[in-house]
């Protein structure tokens, strides 16, 4: 490792410099949880636009690799995030929002997008329903 790269990498992990470390795609991952509980919300992606627009109007803003496009939640289903503090983690290459969620994180209707426990019984690895009930018809609200 040069001298050059070995000081990039420390200021990027000990400074106070904003120097977001996106991917090859130029995404990082961010993981939204509800402010006030600490429950996970979702897990997302957001490329330099997502994070800059989530800065600046203090929206919860992403990258959607599907559909290679930036969408602000809520756009469609009304289940919007009102961001309440940003983290970055130690080498700035993931995102940690805390947000005030307004009705349901998930696009299939539920407060979170994790409502499935993994279970291993005997071997047997499937999973279960925890914390699943809707709070919105996706049929109703994602009309195509």
């Amino acid at each position: 490792m040069s001298v050059s790269a070995s000081t990039h990498d420390h200021d990027r992990e000990e400074g106070l410099a904003f120097q977001p470390k996106f991917d090859a795609a130029g995404l990082v991952t961010c993981v939204a949880t509800d402010a006030a509980t600490g429950d996970v919300l979702m897990v997302a992606h957001m490329n330099d636009e997502a994070l800059r627009k989530t800065i600046a109007t203090g929206e919860g803003w992403y990258f959607s690799r599907s559909r290679n496009a930036l969408w602000r939640k809520g756009e469609s289903s009304g289940q919007t995030q009102r961001v309440v503090e940003i983290r970055m983690d130690c080498d700035q290459d993931a995102v940690w929002i805390k947000v005030e969620q307004i009705g349901a994180a998930c696009h299939t209707g539920r407060r979170s997008c994790f409502y499935r426990a993994v279970k291993d019984e005997g071997g047997n690895v499937s999973l279960s329903f925890v914390d699943a009930d809707r709070l919105f018809d996706p049929a109703a609200v994602y009309r195509t």
